[in-house]
């Protein structure tokens, strides 16, 4: 043996030391079957564990006495159990997608020379819910409450990528014409969904840059919109999008979306 495995196996030794290895074992059989498309054979689960096929049938029997797992007694496939499900729903119920939105959102502000914000939808439009300004980007453009045009914001856009239309056309009269702005060709939606988020350069205001990405919640329907605000020399050298983008996608795995 290596003497940097050894250390390696001592860290890991370390490590579990503070745990109770069976309860996070048991964790990792649970995690593959809530990964897993269907029903899932027992040398399939033990593989993807790591473990013997003995060592998973133990665990997988175990979670089926607590009923975390299912076992069809025709097939002997595993399947998540009804108390799996119970936890679950659960925390679901205690997800809030704009909260942790805000957080992400925040602490990006905190990296970028950008200010970044948390939008709702509301009868009105998309409603400014969360704001946090740089301290590298004092122009303030927004403010917490504030109702973003309908067309002329990436915010706008995101949110009418994905919203019913019915929902989108009662908004609509509720903005007047001059503040909204013209309703986007089908192509400019198509083209949000498929870059999952918008950005409008100088549509409101010179130099300025406005970019928007959707958060999706556990029902994969879209909760929240998160967006930035900035000079766009300012965002193309910190590739604002990129960093916009990739919290938009984290505050979907965290609310338990895609």
């Amino acid at each position: 043996m290596k003497p940097e495995d050894f250390a390696e196996r001592e860290d890991d030794k370390a490590r579990r030391s503070t745990t109770i290895q069976s309860v996070s074992i048991a964790a990792r059989f649970l995690d593959i079957l809530a990964k897993a498309e269907g029903p899932m054979p027992l040398g399939e689960i033990a593989r993807c564990a790591g473990t013997s096929t003995s060592t998973a049938h133990r665990y997988m029997q175990s979670l089926v006495l607590e009923g975390l797992a299912a076992q069809d007694k025709i097939t002997a496939r595993y399947d998540l159990g009804p108390s799996a499900l119970h936890i679950g729903i659960g925390a679901l119920r205690r997800i809030q997608p704009v909260d942790i939105a805000s957080r992400l959102m925040k602490s990006l502000a905190a990296r970028i020379a950008a200010s970044c914000g948390v939008a709702i939808w509301t009868e009105r439009g998309p409603t400014i819910v969360r704001w946090y300004r740089s301290s590298d980007f004092a122009v303030s453009t927004v403010s917490l409450g504030d109702v973003l045009p309908l067309d002329n914001t990436a915010t706008g856009l995101v949110f009418q990528a994905w919203l019913p239309p019915e929902r989108i056309a009662a908004a609509r009269r509720m903005q007047p014409p001059s503040f909204r702005g013209s309703p986007p060709e089908p192509e400019i939606l198509e083209q949000v969904r498929r870059e999952a988020g918008a950005d409008l350069a100088e549509h409101l205001f010179s130099l300025l840059t406005g970019k928007a990405a959707p958060v999706f919640d556990a029902q994969n329907e879209i909760a929240c919109v998160v967006t930035t605000v900035s000079f766009i020399e300012a965002a193309k050298a910190e590739d604002h999008r990129a960093a916009l983008f990739e919290a938009a996608k984290q505050a979907s795995r965290e609310a338990g979306g895609t």
